[in-house]
């Protein structure tokens, strides 16, 4: 399966598709209400079709009826709006299994019209046309077609950002082929630091662009102009479309930056090593800086990239002591804290660097531990239950 994003022309004919979303906005609100009341009474959350029965009978009820307001309904498209049953479905077996499970997971929330994004069609109520034209409904809107699409098509999502741009996602059902790619040899371990992005054991450093940070002094500019405007007036949309087409621009450069990172450790090496990291810890205390690196979302892209050019990507134990464990003689040391940038082994005297030892560490555990990196699930394998 491989999906596809463009983005639509700007056009008045669009606000049909944010009317469209609105009305789905309706849709899953009334839902979660329902779903709530439903829960506080019977402790058990309503199964997806009989919500799909339910919504079916709104839309049936007549304009003048005590529940005409749900009339409307029957011009959203059918599709769209079991989807919308299907998302707060699974959003609630989710929070029931990881309750289960003992972890902490909210129920699905109401969302105001204005901030819900999307709405999903399936097998009908769109349809590709040729050059760059798609009919959704009974209009036809032009997208900017930047490339091919490969395959056929099965499902269209239309989304609105914060800007209120509209794209469209396609699923195709295009198999990547087999990956042809000469190896290079190469296997590296990387630190993930804040001072320096990547620390690699072979001397291959990556620098922490830091984009946010370069841009706060604009963002704190924005944010003023938008406190200060009357809520509810012109200048206030245009004061919080000024701030958000600048978070916007920020978040294109941190995905370029990682896209172009990918693509160049994947060429460079067969191997990559990594430490799967406590993100949520870090951002507890570093907060915004571990934020706008977004070292998660590096690497999500680095594992998609690797499965397509056949380059394997491992992970180590996110308790193994990289940073603290001599790579000379594996001496740990307990006392070393997070302002030791540089520190000397007591065992072999020798003098450290932090990252540069951690990534190095990384680098022989990678090899060293039987089973160790990511099975088929996609889940970390750590070297206690390895093997």
């Amino acid at each position: 399966m491989k999906t596809y994003k463009f983005k639509m022309y700007s056009h008045h004919g669009n606000r049909e598709l944010h009317k469209t979303i609105e009305g789905h906005a309706h849709v899953w609100n009334h839902c979660v209400a329902l779903q709530r009341r439903y829960y506080g009474i019977y402790g058990k959350f309503i199964t997806k079709f009989t919500m799909i029965k339910h919504i079916t009978k709104l839309k049936k009820l007549p304009p003048w009826s005590r529940n005409g307001r749900f009339a409307h309904w029957k011009l959203l498209p059918s599709q769209a709006v079991q989807d919308v049953a299907a998302r707060i479905d699974k959003g609630y077996k989710k929070m029931f299994a990881d309750r289960k499970q003992g972890k902490k997971c909210g129920r699905p929330r109401f969302k105001p019209r204005r901030k819900y994004k999307s709405f999903t069609l399936t097998q009908a109520g769109w349809n590709l046309l040729p050059d760059n034209r798609i009919q959704i409904g009974k209009r036809v809107y032009r997208y900017f077609k930047s490339r091919e699409i490969l395959g056929t098509p099965k499902r269209c999502t239309v989304k609105r950002d914060a800007l209120g741009d509209v794209y469209i996602c396609v699923l195709t059902d295009y198999v990547e082929p087999e990956p042809s790619r000469t190896m290079t040899g190469h296997i590296a371990g990387f630190d993930f630091g804040l001072k320096q992005y990547l620390t690699g054991s072979d001397g291959h450093d990556i620098e922490s662009p830091e984009f946010f940070k370069q841009s706060l002094n604009a963002i704190k500019r924005f944010s003023r102009k938008h406190s200060t405007k009357r809520k509810g007036s012109k200048n206030k949309e245009r004061a919080r479309l000024d701030l958000a087409r600048k978070h916007r621009r920020i978040a294109n450069q941190r995905a370029d930056f990682h896209w172009k990172l990918a693509h160049e450790l994947t060429d460079r090496y067969d191997e990559i090593r990594l430490e799967d990291l406590n993100l949520r810890g870090m951002k507890a205390l570093w907060g915004r800086k571990v934020s706008d690196l977004g070292f998660a979302d590096f690497v999500g892209k680095l594992k998609d990239i690797a499965s397509k050019k056949g380059v394997k990507v491992k992970f180590i134990d996110k308790w193994y002591p990289s940073s603290k464990t001599c790579s000379v003689c594996g001496a740990v040391n307990e006392a070393l804290n997070l302002r030791d940038r540089t520190w000397q082994c007591t065992e072999c005297n020798t003098q450290l660097d932090r990252d540069r030892n951690a990534a190095v560490n990384i680098f022989r555990v990678g090899a060293s531990t039987p089973g160790l990196g990511t099975d088929p699930s996609g889940e970390v394998v750590s070297p206690a239950s390895a093997g």
